[in-house]
């Protein structure tokens, strides 16, 4: 059995569930909000592409290196967006969080910081992992704030590391959060969620 298998986890209206074919219209509609597609720096697929995009992530998933979630409103049980464990490392107890997008209507929401609460909730006190990671694109500065406003450590560049969809090579940033940084997070992310928007 995979470190990290297929999990639901919920959160202030907001359900994180296994990313699934059944998704396929919902994240489609969820790209098109916004075009999100259209960023050069973001892993947001455009329409089409859908299915692909939920193939590649189900194989990485029996291959044990991710696990997609299809992010929704639990109320309404429209797709949100996505996000993934992914670089999945058993044996050193480390994975990272990442391929996340959202339906623009979602961004600037209390989405985001409810899926990665669970998310960091999950990996540190179900899983008992010692480090969480994320990487970003070197252009992509409002992922890199966000990733620094949950109080991740920079752990530096690697440069020419990954193709952007437009053919250009991208440098990609490093972040990591270690088990005994997390008591604290998760007091800053709980705080974020109950002070008024």
């Amino acid at each position: 059995m995979s470190w990290v298998a297929p999990v639901t986890l919920a959160l202030r209206g907001v359900q994180l569930v296994p990313l699934e074919p059944a998704h396929e219209a919902g994240l489609r509609a969820a790209a098109a909000d916004g075009q999100l597609w259209k960023l050069r720096v973001t892993s947001v697929p455009e329409p089409q592409e859908t299915r692909a995009y939920i193939d590649t992530a189900l194989k990485q998933r029996s291959e044990g290196l991710r696990l997609a979630f299809a992010v929704l409103d639990e109320l309404s049980g429209r797709v949100l967006g996505s996000t993934s464990y992914h670089d999945i490392l058993p044996a050193v107890q480390r994975l990272e969080v990442g391929y996340t997008w959202y339906a623009q209507s979602a961004q600037r929401t209390h989405v985001n910081t409810c899926c990665k609460l669970m998310l960091l909730t999950h990996a540190f006190e179900t899983l008992g992992a010692r480090v969480v990671g994320w990487r970003t694109d070197n252009y992509n500065f409002a992922s890199q704030a966000a990733i620094e406003r949950l109080g991740a450590k920079k752990d530096g560049v690697i440069r020419g590391h990954a193709m952007r969809r437009d053919g250009t090579v991208r440098d990609t940033v490093m972040y990591s959060l270690t088990q005994g940084e997390w008591p604290e997070v998760r007091a800053h992310l709980r705080h974020l969620l109950d002070r008024p928007r």
